[in-house]
C-alpha cells in the first residue's frame, strides 16, 4: 500500500513540475516564428532559450518517440514484460522455498532461471539499437524545434528584467 501511495506522490510532483511547464499547441507549433538563424551565436542563444522555453513539450516529444520505440519493437516489448512481470511475481508469490519432490526452489533459484532466460531474449530485442535511436530522433527533432523556432517577445523582457538585477 506504501508504495502505491509513493507512486502517486511522484505522479503529483511530476504533474506540478513538468507537466505544468507545458505550452500550448498553438503556441510550440507556431509556424510563424520560425526562421532560419542567421549566425552560429543566434543558434546558441535559440537553443538556450528554447530548451528552457518548451522543457515540457519536448519531454512530451521524448516521451511520444519511446512509447513509438516500444511499440514498434515488440520482442523488446514482450521482454520487458517477461522480466518486470517474472522478477515482481516472484517478490509477490515466491517468498518462501518451494519443495518439488525432493529438490528444494528458492528465489534465488527463480532469479537465475528468470535471468537465463530473460536476458537472451532482452539481448536478442537490440535495446541499446533503440535507445540510441531513441536518443537521436529525439535530439534531432528537439534541436531542430529549438534552432529555427525565434524566441517569443517575453525573452526580450527576460533579459531586460535580468540586466537590471530584478
Amino acid at each position: 500500500m506504501e508504495h502505491v501511495l509513493r507512486v502517486t506522490d511522484a505522479l503529483k510532483s511530476f504533474r506540478e513540475t513538468r507537466l505544468s511547464a507545458l505550452r500550448p499547441p498553438t503556441e510550440f507549433f507556431d509556424h510563424h516564428r520560425l526562421s532560419r538563424p542567421v549566425d552560429m551565436s543566434q543558434v546558441t542563444s535559440r537553443i538556450t532559450y528554447n530548451t528552457r522555453y518548451f522543457s515540457g513539450n519536448y519531454g512530451v516529444i521524448f516521451a511520444v518517440l519511446a512509447v513509438y520505440a516500444l511499440i514498434t519493437n515488440p520482442l523488446l516489448l514482450i521482454s520487458l514484460g517477461f522480466l518486470i512481470g517474472g522478477f515482481t511475481v516472484i517478490n509477490r508469490f515466491a517468498t518462501e522455498p518451494i519443495q518439488l519432490g525432493q529438490h528444494t526452489i528458492t528465489q534465488k533459484t527463480l532469479y537465475i532461471g528468470l535471468f537465463v532466460i530473460g536476458l537472451p531474449v532482452l539481448l536478442w530485442s537490440s535495446p541499446l539499437g533503440t535507445f540510441f535511436w531513441l536518443v537521436g530522433a529525439s535530439s534531432f527533432v528537439i534541436l531542430f524545434h529549438a534552432c529555427f523556432m525565434e524566441p517569443g517577445i517575453e525573452s526580450e523582457y527576460s533579459s531586460v528584467e535580468a540586466g537590471n538585477g530584478v
